[in-house]
């Protein structure tokens, strides 16, 4: 270390900084989580479930629900945004629940993942062209034509089909029903044969 004559022959120190924070568990970033959740075909259980996260504090963005191929075995299929660690508590919580069989995270997971639209868009003589255009580009459908209204039909990704709808929201929505996400793993994983019974 050297010294500064104006300092009187001291020696210079370098400043002290104090270390940066610590991160605390829970405290994170809220971003997008999917839950794949296995459950007995039961009465209540989907108000069970729905339950225990409004509990927990989160707004579960979609939730898609349907049969498995085995019998009297259903899969949920949950987005919602919320930081790690809580949504890790929330899935452990999962767990608990009577006719709860299984509870998986495959937010970083290769996945497939899907989700319908239909959407009713005004369109008139005019403009109906370019709403075909537009529909037919992203790989999407007309289901229906009226004289003031077309239905389309579209599948993809959750951010493929908010693209969409931003797309034709110039024109004029009347209504929007979406599916939620529904996923699968990529390759020869399954979540279902996983499932010990």
């Amino acid at each position: 270390m050297s010294t500064d004559p104006s300092d009187n022959g001291h020696v210079a120190h370098p400043a002290h900084t104090s270390p940066p924070p610590r991160s605390l568990p829970g405290s994170g970033e809220a971003r997008r989580h999917i839950l794949v959740v296995l459950v007995m075909d039961r009465p209540g259980v989907l108000n069970r479930v729905a339950s225990l996260m409004r509990a927990r504090n989160f707004n579960i963005d979609s939730l898609a629900v349907s049969r498995t191929d085995r019998e009297h075995i259903s899969r949920m299929t949950i987005t919602l945004h919320g930081d790690a660690v809580a949504v890790e508590q929330a899935a452990k919580q999962l767990y608990r629940l009577i006719d709860v069989l299984k509870v998986q995270d495959v937010t970083r997971d290769q996945l497939v993942e899907h989700e319908l639209a239909l959407v009713k868009v005004r369109a008139t003589e005019a403009n109906r062209s370019e709403v075909i255009k537009i529909v037919e580009l992203y790989k999407g459908a007309i289901v229906d034509i009226s004289a003031e209204s077309v239905i389309v039909e579209a599948h993809g990704s959750e951010s493929e089909i908010d693209a969409l709808v931003a797309l034709l929201r110039s024109y004029g929505i009347k209504e929007l029903v979406r599916t939620g996400a529904t996923v699968m793993l990529r390759g020869a994983g399954s979540i279902e044969e996983a499932l010990k019974l």
